[in-house]
């Protein structure tokens, strides 16, 4: 028997181990392209929960939720859970602060404080309103509140997707506007 024929098994043997070597790299490189896959896709659901979370703290701070707090977040979650279906959203306002604006700490001139100062009419305060008369002392007739605006979005397609945002905001308010 020739050297020729006893090669031919053994061209045939590597060929198959060949074969089988790049069968499991294509089966590899299938699988790692599908956790990837997975990974894009969880992501984005994260992504969209968090912008459904944002989107309702959003609509929150766009009202005057301070007369109302719970009416105004109940019709946040209602609007954002409408846009966005396959959230469950849960949303809360809490004021951590109110503190009274003092005078001196106005400009009259500005349009947008001037309903704050509280008198026009007072001795040598230091600050002068528009018509150039001194600004009383003391406090204003507005208030400078500070709120944790929370939203919370899960997936009520069952992916485990969630997010929960947390917004601080700083308004001005008129005196006597609750701090609850």
């Amino acid at each position: 028997m020739s050297t020729r024929n006893s090669q031919r098994g053994a061209t045939l043997f590597v060929g198959l181990v060949m074969l089988v070597v790049l069968t499991l790299l294509v089966i590899s490189a299938i699988r790692s392209s599908n956790t990837d896959l997975r990974i894009a896709g969880n992501m984005q659901m994260q992504g969209e929960a968090a912008a459904a979370a944002q989107q309702t703290i959003e609509q929150i701070i766009s009202s005057n939720f301070t007369t109302d707090p719970a009416a105004s977040i109940a019709s946040a979650v209602a609007g954002a859970g409408a846009i966005t279906p396959d959230y469950a959203l849960a949303a809360s306002a809490v004021c951590i602060g109110s503190v009274p604006i003092s005078n001196s700490n106005l400009n009259p001139a500005n349009p947008s404080e001037s309903p704050c100062v509280s008198s026009s009419a007072a001795s040598n305060t230091g600050v002068i309103s528009s018509s150039g008369k001194p600004v009383k002392t003391g406090d204003s007739w507005c208030y400078a509140q500070q709120w944790d605006v929370q939203a919370s979005a899960v997936s009520s397609a069952g992916t485990g997707a969630n997010a929960t945002t947390h917004q601080g905001v700083h308004l001005r308010v008129p005196a006597g506007t609750g701090c609850s």
